[in-house]
This record gives structure tokens, sequence and C-alpha cells, in this order.
């Protein structure tokens, strides 16, 4: 086992830094007052191959992995200026169609989300199932050889600006007349397709939809790969959207942390000393690295893990990665605020609207709660709880 990163992922890494310092808070946070995707850094993002950087390299992918990709994602967000869909769209998205998808289904949609030409956004939650994927209600039937999408879905990030989504529903079993889960991919201009912004009082560049689909008709090859392992295909994706998620979080932090300890050692007050110089601020500090370093073990392990074909052992790692980037960055957005005192609160230094954008990490894109629940069941061995 080896904790040093390659050279290639440390040029990687460097590469992401100096692009996002080209960007950054001044960039995004005008753009996120205004709920205005970040069109230009999200372009340069795919131009320079970094979004890709997981999918194959057939299909425009960079060919690499998970821990790549969440290099690119913590070092955007450590910059200020990070970009939810990656989360999605290559990530989520990605994933699901290079492992299960057709080969026509591969040529038809990879290449885009490689490059980012095509932003595929993904609509799991509804508004009475939560999560719950067993509980979900939109449902798809045969109609000849079409299928005819019904339901609702909400929380679904960045659909204004996606040209495809990737929708969970659930099909009849022609035995049984169960219902099971099945995944659909079309474009977001589908007849019938419709969606509205839900108002959010958290400040970001993506807006969140519900989304509204009565007897969407859908060719037969939008269902994503085999209709009776849909299940085993949504989980697939779901280990790479919690190593990413934890990789924003880690990056938010980084970020907060970045600022703090400037602010610490420039700011004077009580005898013209930094107030760096005082345990009151520097122990609070040095706890929130620690942490965040710690969080970021555990999602290069759930990441290493992924990318070495182990989806077991990356679930449970990228759970609590997940679990644990939230907790941190939480704690050293808020102590970043704390240092710097009133000042924290002001929109010139980039940390206000933070206190909301971390506090997400602990509902989306799964709960805490659901994450001590997957630990006690999975890694405890103790009775299941819901």
């Amino acid at each position: 086992m080896d904790f040093r990163e390659t050279e290639e992922q440390l040029a990687l890494r460097k590469a992401v830094a100096e692009l996002g310092r080209r960007y950054g808070h001044e960039y995004t946070a005008p753009r996120a007052r205004n709920r205005e995707p970040l069109t230009e850094l999200w372009n340069e993002t795919g131009k320079a191959g970094f979004i890709g950087l997981n999918l194959p390299e057939q299909y425009g992918g960079g060919g690499a992995g998970m821990y790549e990709l969440a290099i690119v994602g913590e070092e955007l967000n450590a910059a200020g200026c990070g970009l939810l869909m990656m989360v999605v769209s290559p990530a989520i998205n990605g994933t699901i169609i290079s492992r299960f998808g057709t080969d026509e289904q591969k040529d038809r949609w990879l290449p885009g989300i490689a490059s980012g030409e095509i932003i595929m956004a993904f609509g799991v939650t509804e508004p009475d199932a939560g999560s719950n994927t067993h509980k979900i209600t939109t449902t798809a039937r045969r109609d000849g050889s079409d299928w005819l999408l019904s339901g609702r879905k909400y929380y679904v990030s960045g659909v204004d600006h996606a040209q495809a989504i990737l929708i969970v529903a659930r099909t009849e079993d022609q035995k049984t007349g169960k219902l099971k889960p099945a995944l659909f991919a079309f474009p977001t201009d589908t007849p019938g397709f419709e969606y509205n912004a839900i108002d959010m009082d958290v400040v970001m560049p993506d807006k969140q939809f519900m989304l509204y689909m009565d007897d969407v008709r859908l060719p037969a090859d939008a269902l994503i790969g085999d209709e009776d392992a849909a299940l085993a295909q949504l989980f697939a994706g779901l280990n790479p959207e919690r190593i990413m998620a934890a990789a924003g979080s880690i990056g938010m932090g980084r970020y907060a942390m970045d600022k703090a300890v400037a602010y610490a050692n420039e700011r004077a007050v009580w005898g013209g000393k930094p107030i760096g110089t005082h345990q009151g601020i520097s122990h609070p500090l040095a706890k929130a690295k620690v942490e965040l370093e710690l969080a970021k073990l555990m999602m290069q392990k759930a990441a290493s893990l992924y990318d070495s074909g182990d989806d077991m052992g990356a679930g449970e790692s990228a759970n609590m990665a997940k679990y644990a980037a939230a907790e941190a960055s939480i704690a050293a957005v808020d102590q970043a605020v704390q240092t710097h005192g009133g000042n924290g609160l002001a929109h010139e230094y980039g940390l206000g609207n933070l206190l909301i954008g971390a506090r997400v990490a602990r509902i989306a894109p799964v709960s805490r709660e659901m994450i001590l629940n997957f630990v006690a069941q999975f890694s405890l061995g103790l009775p299941k709880s819901y």
C-alpha cells in the first residue's frame, strides 16, 4: 500500500488546481447568486479532458478511474468553483452506461458525457419515497416496442442545462405482476417531459427541479442495460456518487481552511500579534485539518477499491468517506467563519454561503442517517432497522 500519488496524479492535481485558480470564488459567487450554471468553467474543464477521466478511452474518456475524477472534484472545490454536475453526469450516469449499456447506448451517450458536450442529469428521489428505491412509484409500461414513462421526481440537479437525463423507474414483471427497478436515458427535450425549479435557500449555481412525466413515450433502446438487473446497475453508480460527494466536501473544507489560515496569519489584535498565535484559534483549525485529512484517506481508499473492481469493499468505504467528509467540511467551514469573526459573513471573504453549502452534504446525495443504517447493518452485522 503506497500513500504517495503517482507523478501523473500529482500532475493532474496541479493542472486542475491551476484551472480552478483562474476562476475561483470571484467567478462562482455572482453566478451562484443568479442561479446561473458555470458554463465557461464546465466547457474548459471538458476541453482539458478532465470531465470524462473515468470513462473508457474508446469513447473519448481518459481511461483512468474514480481516483482521478475525485482529484478533479476535490481541486475545483478547493479553488472555490466546484462543478456539481461532475458528480452526476460522468460519475453516476457515465459509470452506469459504460458498465451496463449496450454498444449502441455507449456510442450514443459516452462521447458527449466524456467531453462535457452532453450533461446528463439523474432522477431517483421522489416526493413520497425519498431515496427509498423500493418505494419508487415512477413506472414504465410497454406500448408496442416503446415505453410509456409516468411519475414524479424531485431534487434533480441541473435539468435546465442538461441535454439528457437518466431516470430510475419501475416496470411490471410480466410473470409475477410485481414492480421492479429499471433505468431509462433520454433527451430532456422529449415531448411530455416537464420540469419546474424548486425555490431553494441554498445559494448555488445549479438549480433543483421537480420533474413531471405523464406517458412520456420512449423508444425501446432508452432502457439501459438489463431490465432484470437494474437495481444492481443503479447501486454501481452510487459508489462513484458518494466518492465524488466526499471529494467535493473535502475540497470545500480545504477552501475554507485556506481562507482561515491566511486570515489568522494576517489579522492582528491585542498587542499586534497575529490571532493565529492564540490556541483558541490555532487548536480548532488544527483539529479541522486532522479531520479533513482522515476523511480524505477514506475517500482515497474508497476510490482505490472501486477502481480495483471491489464493489462491495468500495461500498462500505464510499459511504464512510461521504459521512466523514461531510462532517469534516461542516466543521472546517464553521471554524473558518469563527476565525474571521464578523468578516466571516461578509461577501468579500467568500465564506458565508458555505455555511449552508457545506451542510447540504449531510443530507445529499444520501443522508448521514442512511449511511449509519448501512454501517450498522453491513459493517457491524446489526439487524436491519428500517
